[in-house]
Order: C-alpha cells, then sequence, then structure tokens
C-alpha cells in the first residue's frame, strides 16, 4: 500500500479513536447530563437554601429534560453534605447546593474531612441576600439601638438563635455582637425552621437569619424585623433601615448561595454546569421568584466564583480570628 492511501486509513483511525476517547471519557460534557443529577442541601427543608436549591433544580430538570433531585443532608454546619459531595464521582452529576456557611467553616474549624478548596470545585455563584434581625413582638425593643441598649442593661441575659454552631447565622450574630459591643449568649438549633420558632416563643431573644424562609412570619407579624445585614436596604424590606444605619456603622454580612462540584470533575463539565445553571438564573420566572424571597440571583463562570469564594473565607477568618472562635 502507497502513502497516499495509508495516510487516509491512519487519519480515519485516528480519527475514531479520538471521538471514542471522547465518548467514552466520563469527563466529557457532550450529552451532559444523561441520567439524574442530584443536589445535596445541607440544611434541612424550608431553610432558603434548601428553598432557592429547589427553584434551581426544577428549571434545571426543564432544560435537561432529566431529573434534578434535591437531596437534603442536614449536619455539622453543612458539612456532612459537603463531604458527601467531596467524596463523590468527579462526573459532575452529585453537585453541592450551598450557602457561605461552607466558607464559615472553613474559616472555623480547625479540622474537617474535607479540604473545602481543594476537595470542592466552585461551579456558579447563584444568589446574594441581606440576612434579618428579628425579634419576638413581645420583646421591647423595636429598634436596632433599642435591643443594643436593652443587651447591655443586662448582659449576659439576652440570648441568640442560630440554625447551629459553626453556621453562617452562628458567625453574621458573633460579628454584630463584637461590633456592638453586648454580651449575648448563643443558643444553637438544629436548622433555621427550629430557630425561628423559639423567637416566636420567647426561647431566644433574636436571631440574624435569610430573607426566604422569615418575610412571612414578618408580614403576619410573628416576628418584627429591626434591621438588614446589607449595604443598602432590601426591596422586600423597604421601611426596615439597614443594622449599619441603624446603631451598628460599617456592620454587613450578606449571605450568599453557590454550586460546587467535586475538585476533579472535568473543566468541559465544570463550564456547562455552570454555563446552564447561569442561563436559569436569568429567566424571568426566576428572577420574579427570587426577588419576591428578597433574593438576587448573582450568576457568572465559574472562575469569578472562585475568586469571590476565597476571598470570603478570608473574612470569615479575620471574624474567627477577632473573635477568638475555632471549631475542631
Amino acid at each position: 500500500m502507497s502513502r497516499i492511501t495509508q495516510f487516509p486509513a491512519r487519519l480515519s483511525s485516528l480519527l475514531c479513536a479520538g471521538l471514542l476517547l471522547v465518548l467514552a471519557s466520563p469527563a466529557g460534557a457532550q450529552g451532559f447530563p444523561s441520567k439524574p443529577v442530584k443536589f445535596l442541601v445541607g440544611f434541612p427543608p424550608g431553610t432558603s437554601v434548601d428553598i432557592l436549591g429547589r427553584v434551581v433544580a426544577q428549571k434545571l430538570n426543564e432544560a435537561w429534560q432529566q431529573p434534578v433531585i434535591v437531596d437534603n443532608r442536614p449536619g455539622a454546619a453543612g458539612n456532612l453534605a459537603a463531604d458527601a459531595a467531596a467524596k463523590s464521582p468527579s462526573d459532575g452529576y452529585t453537585l453541592f447546593f450551598a450557602n457561605n456557611g461552607i466558607a464559615v467553616s472553613a474559616a472555623l474549624y480547625r479540622k474537617l474531612p474535607f479540604n473545602p478548596l481543594e476537595d470542592l470545585a466552585p461551579v456558579v455563584h447563584v444568589a446574594s441576600a441581606p440576612l434579618v434581625l428579628v425579634v419576638a413582638p413581645a420583646l421591647p425593643v423595636k429598634t436596632v439601638k433599642e435591643l443594643i441598649a436593652l443587651a447591655r442593661s443586662r448582659p449576659g441575659e439576652l440570648n441568640f438563635a442560630s440554625s447551629g454552631t459553626g453556621n453562617s447565622d452562628h458567625m453574621a450574630q458573633e460579628l454584630f455582637k463584637s461590633m456592638a459591643r453586648i454580651n449575648i449568649v448563643h443558643v444553637p438549633y438544629k436548622g433555621s425552621p427550629q430557630a425561628l420558632t423559639g423567637v416566636i416563643g420567647g426561647e431566644t431573644a433574636m436571631y440574624l437569619t435569610g430573607l426566604p424562609p422569615t418575610l412571612a412570619l414578618i408580614k403576619a407579624g410573628r416576628l418584627r424585623a429591626l434591621g438588614v445585614s446589607g449595604t443598602s436596604r432590601s426591596a422586600v424590606l423597604p421601611d426596615v433601615p439597614t443594622i449599619a444605619e441603624a446603631g451598628v456603622p460599617g456592620y454587613q454580612a450578606d449571605l450568599w448561595y453557590g454550586t460546587f462540584a467535586p475538585a476533579k470533575t472535568a473543566r468541559d463539565v465544570t463550564e456547562k454546569l455552570s454555563a446552564d445553571i447561569d442561563r436559569v438564573l436569568k429567566l424571568p420566572e426566576v428572577r420574579e421568584r427570587f426577588a419576591a424571597l428578597g433574593v438576587t440571583p448573582t450568576g457568572g463562570t465559574s472562575a469569578s466564583f472562585s475568586a469571590f469564594f476565597k476571598a470570603d473565607i478570608e473574612k470569615w477568618s479575620r471574624v474567627a480570628k477577632a473573635a477568638g472562635l475555632t471549631l475542631d
């Protein structure tokens, strides 16, 4: 056989081998997803992470024509779900839908069964939202300044709820406690629904928590909102001042939500996931739903989310160091 006749045969053979390699590769994004995708959520149903995760999952289900299953695995400030995601196959079919509690954990825990920066790959920054500072209507305060004055008059007597030790709401309140120079006691619950029930029932005095599960309680008069944690007022609570303008200058502790994949997930799969979720976040019905919950869709690339994630870990590391907080 001549070289001229050999070349097409060799080229054909190489092309076929290359095509088979791409199709056989678990990292290939072509045709992804071809089976159900799982969203691991580290908090119970009814929490802000769960609510938003289900909105995104439903729209991805419609776009992909594949089931997107929300799998709630609460515990250890979301770290049980994070650990499970980090140890899952790196094929894009198991994702971790998280809030900034994962950055808080990276800053706060001396030992974790996984490394948030090395074992998880940021996929996309889904959304951001302020926290809202709420108290029971029976508590004799109507402003942040009045709450601070009451706490200073009764040092060590007032307490604050959280969804669990080391969660983002816990750290946001430790920051508030430090900046307001008050002595209040931490009472951890198993999740934000239980923490909200604790405030409503008078077990705890205050709670700085996410907006999505709290808005209806505020509007029903079962909780009183004193301030929001962002740099500007929330569109869904326009009459509620920021904590910074209401008595703690410089205070800011927004909540964010994002999606992660196991660290060794192929870049083309991660980029497809990022692009697909970004498109979902641009849908009018998703933006309308998020707006009603007081949440702002973010989107963007995996690279931009990775940089944001690292910066947030550094921020909470400074807060933990200043407060002298560490967890094993």
